[in-house]
């Protein structure tokens, strides 16, 4: 098993959650260190910059997904493709508990290098809410 963060459309309830076949670690957990986090282009899609230390600590949910699932997930998030998300490992922690321990996890985030400015739709961003999910577009 392996520990998956979501910070967007992957999480419960929101537009791609259907792809995230993990079971949810109760709580809310944010990232140990700060990330620039946008919505970006006409289809408003939530990026987090592989950028730590600038931006904001991110809030989302923490998931055991198996190696299956994370295959999903990769392939949503377009895992090696030039324009797609890249799989690190970073620390979280629980939010309502700042001094716990921190749990090292999976997360899905943009190279800088991709985002252009204009593209910003909103941001920078702490979560990723049900209203910015409502200007969510899926790819076509």
């Amino acid at each position: 098993m392996h520990h998956v963060f979501v910070f967007g459309t992957l999480k419960e309830g929101f537009p791609n959650s259907a792809v995230n076949t993990g079971v949810r670690v109760p709580g809310r957990f944010v990232t140990e260190n700060r990330y620039p986090f946008y919505l970006v282009g006409e289809r408003r899609s939530p990026w987090v910059l592989n950028s730590p230390g600038h931006g904001l600590h991110v809030e989302g949910q923490l998931f055991e997904v198996t190696d299956a699932g994370l295959e999903q997930m990769d392939s949503l998030e377009r895992v090696g493709e030039p324009d797609g998300y890249e799989r690190v490992r970073v620390p979280v922690r629980e939010a309502d508990a700042p001094s716990a321990d921190t749990v090292e996890t999976f997360i899905y985030l943009k190279n800088p290098a991709l985002l252009r400015p204009e593209d910003v739709r909103a941001g920078p961003l702490g979560s990723y809410t049900e209203e910015h999910a409502s200007l969510y577009r899926r790819r076509e």
